[in-house]
């Protein structure tokens, strides 16, 4: 039996990246997946490459920085397929680089209203469609929930405040069969990274990874397909890195 049979799954961010390893993962594993994603052009794709692997899945367009379009997403998985088993919060940016003391205003503010508030309204919505039966969530966060680097406090501040806003809301509902924990990915090879650096750049990013190279969003799917899964089942709160090395040092 398929570790996600008949379940249904919803993914923001699911695109590109992290979110479309992990939308057609669960549908390989007998998922019915929400694919969520602020561009209708990459999330039919992923729908279309999850049908063509004999997968079950619809897209919704959605900003997650938006508490309106994460309510609209979870009413429209239920309605479509009659509740919501798994919620993978996924959407994020990586936002300007500056100093803090000269960081863009309303760069800060886009980056939180994403990577932070979009993760808690997706909570806000996904938790009360999951109290009837119990439900699983993934809340993707970053190496960075854990660490720093210079140059970045928006997208450092909003992935600490991932781990936290995980810790809290999975004490809540420890008690009320609904799991909630945290991913932290190093870095990853995706178009978040690489349309955005040079190759000295990702070359010194290789460099940071004792394991000699970026991880493969793949790789970061296989974790979130674990934690979504009953084989977690005694697992919840937890911020789980995925990093070659990255944090042990």
């Amino acid at each position: 039996m398929k570790l996600l049979e008949r379940k249904v799954a919803l993914v923001t961010g699911a695109g590109s990246g992290i979110g479309k390893a992990t939308a057609e993962l669960f549908a390989r594993e007998g998922a019915r997946v929400v694919v969520s994603d602020i561009s209708e052009v990459n999330g039919t794709l992923t729908v279309d490459e999850i049908k063509k692997q004999g997968g079950e899945a619809f897209f919704v367009k959605a900003d997650s920085s938006k508490p309106a379009d994460n309510e609209a997403l979870v009413a429209q998985a239920v309605q479509q397929y009659g509740g919501l088993d798994i919620a993978v919060n996924n959407a994020g940016i990586g936002g300007p680089l500056a100093l803090t003391g000269e960081y863009p205003v309303d760069g800060w503010q886009k980056v939180i209203d994403i990577n932070l508030s979009g993760v808690f309204y997706g909570l806000r919505y996904q938790i009360p469609a999951m109290l009837e039966k119990g439900g699983t969530i993934v809340n993707i966060a970053s190496i960075l929930g854990s660490t720093a680097t210079k140059y970045s406090p928006a997208y450092v501040a909003s992935k600490h405040g991932v781990v936290g806003l995980t810790k809290a809301a999975a004490l809540e509902y420890a008690d009320k069969k609904i799991r909630i924990n945290a991913v932290g990915p190093g870095y990853i090879k995706t178009p978040l990274v690489l349309e955005s650096l040079d190759k000295p750049a990702l070359d010194s990013l290789v460099g940071l990874h004792p394991i000699g190279r970026l991880g493969e969003a793949g790789e970061i799917a296989e974790l979130i397909l674990w934690l979504a899964s009953g084989k977690s089942s005694f697992v919840t709160g937890a911020y789980y890195p995925a990093d070659g090395g990255y944090l042990a040092q």
